[in-house]
């Protein structure tokens, strides 16, 4: 089973005008653009100027480690266990890894979840 890893920061999910105010230094932001949007997950108390919809209060753990990307279905056995305990998620991926945020109201319930599961949770 995999680890699983708290991060201790609280964080909201936000739709910009564009990037020009991020804080690249940030400890955590994870962006994405298309052809209708722009956004930004990142630390609450980083949030840029230029929001135009956020949602706060979410928390986030990851998955430890470095994940090949041959391996199959880790994220979906995770998103199953809490969406089967009325949990929902918002996932982000990176190179080496994939970040589960939860509501700040079900993170201790999908910790709890995942650990009777078998995850160890750091």
């Amino acid at each position: 089973m995999c680890q699983l890893q708290k991060i201790n920061h609280s964080f909201s999910v936000c739709k910009l005008v564009d990037f020009s105010q991020v804080d690249w230094s940030s400890e955590y932001c994870f962006t994405a653009k298309t052809d209708e949007e722009n956004s930004l997950v990142c630390i609450t108390q980083d949030i840029p100027d230029n929001v135009i919809e956020r949602e706060d209060g979410w928390k986030a753990f990851r998955i430890k480690g470095i994940l090949d990307f041959s391996l199959i279905g880790i994220l979906a056995k995770l998103s199953t266990l809490l969406a089967n305990n009325h949990i929902g998620i918002f996932a982000v991926s990176t190179y080496h890894t994939d970040y589960i945020l939860t509501k700040e109201c079900d993170y201790l319930k999908a910790l709890e979840v995942l650990s009777n599961a078998g995850y160890e949770v750091l």
